[in-house]
Parts: C-alpha cells; sequence; structure tokens
C-alpha cells in the first residue's frame, strides 16, 4: 500500500466546517435532484461538520452564456454562479439526454473560468433510461471538470431509472452504496486537499 493511500486514510475527518453544493442540471424531471438529496444527506452522515445547498437549476433563469463578464447576466446567474464557487466540493448531478448531459447543465458550466475549480473536488452524478448512458460520466462531463481544473474522484454514480420508485426514491441497495462511497471519498479527498 504506497504512503499516499495511508495518509489519505488516516485523515481525521473532524474539525473546520466544509461546504458542499450540490447542482441538479434538469429543467423537468426530478431523478438527478433524488440522487444529489441522498449525496449530500450521506456526506451529512459521514461528517456532521458539513454543510449543504442544493441548487436545483429548474427553479432559476440562468442566461445563456455569450462570453461577458459575469456582471452583464442576470441575478439568478450572478447568484447560481458565486454560490458554486463558493463551496468547498461540489457535485453535479444531470439526466443523460441523448447521449449527452443536459444542455442547461453545459450551459452553466460555461459561465465559469478556467480555473474555477481549483483544489475543488467535483463529483459526478448521472441519470438515465439506458444503461450505456453511464459512459457519459467519463466522456463529457469529466473532461469539462477537469478543464475547469475541478478534481474527479475515481467514482461516480450512474443511477438507471429502473432503480427509483414511483414516489421519487431509490430503490436499489446497490446504488445506496455507491451513493454514500462518492460522498465519503469526496469529503476525504477534500480534506486531504486542504491539509497540503
Amino acid at each position: 500500500m504506497n504512503n499516499d493511500i495511508i495518509k489519505y486514510t488516516e485523515i481525521n475527518l473532524g474539525g473546520s466546517e466544509m461546504k458542499i453544493v450540490g447542482v441538479a442540471g434538469e429543467l423537468t424531471g426530478w431523478k438527478a435532484t433524488v440522487v444529489l438529496h441522498n449525496v449530500l444527506e450521506a456526506a451529512k452522515d459521514f461528517d456532521s461538520n458539513i454543510e449543504t445547498e442544493l441548487i436545483e437549476m429548474k427553479e432559476y433563469n440562468i442566461e445563456f452564456a455569450r462570453g461577458e463578464p459575469l456582471s452583464y447576466y442576470s441575478d439568478d446567474t450572478w447568484n447560481v454562479v458565486n454560490t458554486i464557487l463558493s463551496a468547498d466540493i461540489l457535485v453535479f448531478g444531470t439526466p443523460i439526454y441523448q447521449a449527452s448531459i443536459s444542455g442547461a447543465l453545459k450551459n452553466l458550466l460555461d459561465h465559469f473560468p478556467v480555473d474555477a475549480f481549483k483544489r475543488k473536488v467535483t463529483g459526478i452524478i448521472t441519470t438515465g433510461a439506458v444503461e450505456k448512458h453511464f459512459l457519459v460520466a467519463d466522456y463529457q462531463l469529466k473532461p469539462i471538470l477537469s478543464y475547469l481544473k475541478g478534481l474527479v474522484p475515481s467514482t461516480n454514480v450512474f443511477v438507471h431509472s429502473d432503480c427509483f420508485s414511483d414516489v421519487n426514491e431509490i430503490i436499489d441497495d446497490n446504488v445506496k452504496i455507491r451513493i454514500r462511497a462518492l460522498s465519503e471519498e469526496m469529503v476525504r479527498l477534500q480534506k486531504y486537499v486542504v491539509s497540503k
């Protein structure tokens, strides 16, 4: 076992507060929001000092990115971008449409400068009705987050539509285990980054 891994697992998780912001990139539906809520709750269960906030993009009017300074955009755009920038950890959730992340989420990410997520852990949640859509996280969203200098955990969570009940609950125990694993990895990784 290498020394970095030993240090990583021996980090003291108590102490200073940390903020995780979840971003639900769906304008209709609810599945990504449900998964993100579960991720945020699992993070708080893992470390009670964590503060969480969930941004549901359907509740905001995010303007199309035009390459202008942020001050030229609406209050909603300004507030959402700055809330995301204030986070220590980010987790992005999106449904997969036509083998792609939602256009709303891509537009939001276009508002950020290149180094926006430097030294921030950036987790990924995707939902979809086609099994192979789990690949979108690695081939589309991960490169965008890496370009913005985000630290992408080794774990991400894809949740198939069949894993939800009719009352907006996750009914697959394996998905719940993967959600906990992602939450714990994000917190541990961010604590490790801050300690360096």
